[in-house]
């Protein structure tokens, strides 16, 4: 099986784990645990259902919901020449398969490949949505991308960081302060939902345009990645991880000749546009 594998991976051919892809009915591709199973090489559905039970974890602890990644179904195998009973299996999703590789034995070669085939299979959808916002027209199209992906990102990002070990909703609000004073140059969000002028309840990234949006959605995403590459832990770590890669991004965007991000107008919220659009 490994031989084939890395075969596989040097002549070009398709991969194993493109082979074992289905779609629904509605053209959504999912994975089946029990094939999954079979190429990392797990002799026994307990022990793989360990790994399965750690990617779920993963998932939650990114912000996203278990239920959309692995769904329980049952299916009927073959045990006699007229009889069959129902086996316990899953329809994982891109990203499951992602987390599951990433909690797989990491000494088998074939899960090596599974984490560089979901890897690069991950940046390519990252790509796809690159070239969905670059077909966008208006600055409120815009606005609504980008704020959609913040929020998916910011989900992800306190997974993250809570695995560094910022726990409670206070541990949370100082981390993120400390990535917007890396980014507005010492202003937390105090000071930010102060200076656009805003009122209690409206939050700062829906009175952003795209501009803005984009900045930090660089640094959320650039602070996610940081923190599980260098695996931080420890709050003040992560705080500082954040701090850091906020300042960073406001260099970068000093370097280019662009505006300061506390300078940028503060438009409308971005929740007229929803409105308006649903009306």
């Amino acid at each position: 099986m490994e031989k084939h594998m890395i075969q596989q991976k040097i002549s070009g051919q398709k991969s194993v784990f493109e082979t074992i892809k289905q779609l629904n009915p509605e053209g959504q591709e999912f994975w089946f645990a029990r094939d999954f199973q079979i190429i990392l090489q797990y002799k026994e559905w307990r022990k793989f259902l360990g790994v399965i039970e750690k990617a779920k974890e993963a998932c939650a602890n990114s912000g996203q919901k278990i239920a959309d990644h692995f769904v329980q179904v049952d299916k009927m195998v073959q045990i006699g020449s007229d009889t069959q009973r129902p086996i316990e299996d899953y329809q994982l999703s891109r990203y499951a398969c992602y987390l599951i590789v990433q909690n797989s034995d990491p000494s088998k070669p074939v899960v090596a490949l599974g984490q560089t085939y979901f890897a690069v299979q991950t940046r390519k959808q990252e790509l796809l949505q690159q070239a969905a916002y670059a077909a966008l027209k208006t600055e409120d199209e815009k606005r609504l991308f980008l704020r959609n992906q913040l929020k998916v990102h910011n989900s992800r990002l306190a997974g993250v960081a809570k695995e560094a070990g910022v726990i409670t909703p206070l541990d949370y609000a100082i981390f993120q302060d400390h990535g917007y004073k890396g980014l507005y140059g010492g202003l937390g969000a105090k000071e930010l939902h102060a200076k656009k002028q805003l009122n209690k309840g409206e939050q700062i990234l829906d009175h952003m345009g795209s501009t803005e949006l984009a900045a930090n959605l660089f640094r959320a995403t650039q602070t996610e990645e940081k923190i599980q590459r260098e695996q931080t832990k420890g709050k003040d770590k992560a705080n500082q991880t954040h701090y850091e890669v906020g300042k960073k991004v406001r260099q970068t965007i000093k370097e280019l000749g662009g505006i300061m991000p506390e300078s940028l107008s503060s438009p409308d919220s971005i929740k007229k546009i929803k409105n308006s659009r649903h009306c």
